[in-house]
């Protein structure tokens, strides 16, 4: 069993440069919880109270982050190996802001709040992980008011997006009704229509009523270098 978690533990930068007689140690003395879970089902709820780490071992979930005032949702994929939004363990809110819903079978594995402080006290180099982990998401989160402007429409849309979302590739659903999606980017309706259709017409998107289907996020980003489908 010990030897089972020793090769999961791995997967995760938290983990990484650790010697094998620290994560031997690891698997040996430390309190995992371990949870399967069938697909279709809410692993967990926006809003709900972190209390651990949510290391996602196998399977891929979908996660939906709505805004504020409810008037927009993304969707989007995330797949093993991943931590479910580490942030949320610390800080003055210590709560899940998105919603992850299993899209396949998971297994996960929990690491309560007490056992995180225990390793870090005790594996110097656990510590410096996790402090990159949560300090690599403040710096990318700071320096996104100092980017260069979008230059035009397209660019102010894809930014809208990207903004919004956790991992930079995949697909993604944004649902919106174009004239909240026009106020979100400063432009008017016809002319976030036009956008839209320009992307749709270049195979980077697809439209439905109060839906936007992004299949290749990353394709979306590098537009410039994709061909127009046919």
């Amino acid at each position: 069993m010990a030897l089972q978690i020793y090769d999961q533990l791995l997967q995760f930068p938290i983990f990484l440069g650790m010697s094998r007689d620290d994560l031997s140690q690891v698997a040996a003395h430390t309190k995992f919880d371990f949870v399967k879970e069938e697909a279709d089902k809410v692993l967990i709820g926006n809003d709900t109270a972190c209390t651990s780490l949510c290391l996602l071992l196998t399977g891929t979930v979908s996660v939906e982050t709505r805004s504020d005032d409810g008037s927009y949702a993304l969707t989007e994929q995330l797949t093993a190996p991943v931590i479910l939004q580490p942030e949320a363990l610390f800080g003055y809110r210590q709560r899940y802001t998105h919603t992850f819903r299993t899209m396949t079978a998971v297994s996960v594995l929990r690491l309560e709040r007490r056992e995180v402080f225990r390793l870090s006290e005790e594996f110097l180099i656990f510590r410096i992980n996790l402090l990159n982990l949560l300090a690599t998401q403040a710096q990318k989160k700071l320096h996104q008011p100092w980017r260069r402007r979008p230059e035009n429409l397209e660019d102010r849309l894809v930014r809208f997006v990207a903004d919004r979302c956790l991992h930079p590739a995949g697909p993604k659903t944004l649902r919106i009704l174009m004239t909240q999606l026009a106020a979100e980017v400063g432009d008017s309706r016809l002319d976030v229509s036009h956008a839209l259709n320009a992307l749709q017409d270049k195979g980077l998107l697809t439209l439905h009523r109060g839906r936007i289907e992004i299949p290749y996020m990353e394709h979306l980003l590098n537009r410039n270098s994709v061909q127009p489908t046919e």
